[in-house]
């Protein structure tokens, strides 16, 4: 009858270990599959941000090039206006190469060139705006990799630490279970059989 108590009991306390142990290995398993899904979902977002970027860089080309386009056909417009005004005091017999006349022409090329030089501002600041939102999204990016790297290795941690976890709970039950079967037990010593009335204690014998 005490037989068949301790391997009753040895049955159970094996039974409820391996339970524990499967336990923190499908947990350690779940916490690396979620550290590489947080991975992958950072690498994700951080395609998406590289995508920006190199929208945001184009949109940044596009400005210079329609800045510079729009100051060329402006200064062709200043050019315009100057010849007609020559045009216009040639008409009256008036000395375009003299006096007001000249003073005329020169004041609207003075302020053509302003005007054109303000078309170009405008295009670099436009074009800076968007080279900003490109190095912006593209430091976004190297972080969320980085992230992704730290959310994977935390993954791996974590099984690591669960397998370890499994591997001490069935070191501690293979204890326990020597005990229950044997009545032996670790001294400071050396391992030294227990008295009967601790092994009936500890369930090993009855």
């Amino acid at each position: 009858m005490a037989a068949f108590t301790t391997s009753l009991l040895i049955g159970l306390v094996a039974g409820s270990t391996a339970t524990q142990v499967v336990g923190q290995v499908k947990a350690g398993n779940a916490a690396k599959r979620a550290g590489e899904g947080q991975q992958r979902a950072a690498n994700s977002e951080a395609d998406v941000l590289d995508y920006n970027a190199s929208v945001s860089d184009l949109q940044a080309r596009d400005a210079l090039e329609r800045g510079a386009i729009d100051e060329s056909r402006f200064r062709a417009q200043v050019r315009g206006i100057v010849g007609a005004q020559r045009a216009g005091y040639a008409g009256q017999g008036v000395d375009v190469g003299s006096g007001s006349a000249v003073e005329v022409q020169q004041d609207a090329t003075y302020l053509g060139e302003l005007d054109a030089l303000q078309l170009r501002q405008n295009a670099m600041r436009e074009a800076w705006g968007f080279k900003v939102s490109a190095y912006d999204a593209r430091a976004q990016a190297d972080i969320a990799r980085k992230e992704g790297v730290v959310y994977a290795e935390a993954g791996r941690a974590n099984q690591s630490a669960s397998r370890i976890g499994a591997v001490g709970t069935l070191l501690g039950a293979g204890g326990s279970l020597m005990l229950q079967r044997y009545g032996f037990r670790n001294t400071s010593d050396a391992v030294s059989p227990v008295s009967s009335r601790d092994a009936f204690a500890y369930g090993g014998l009855g």
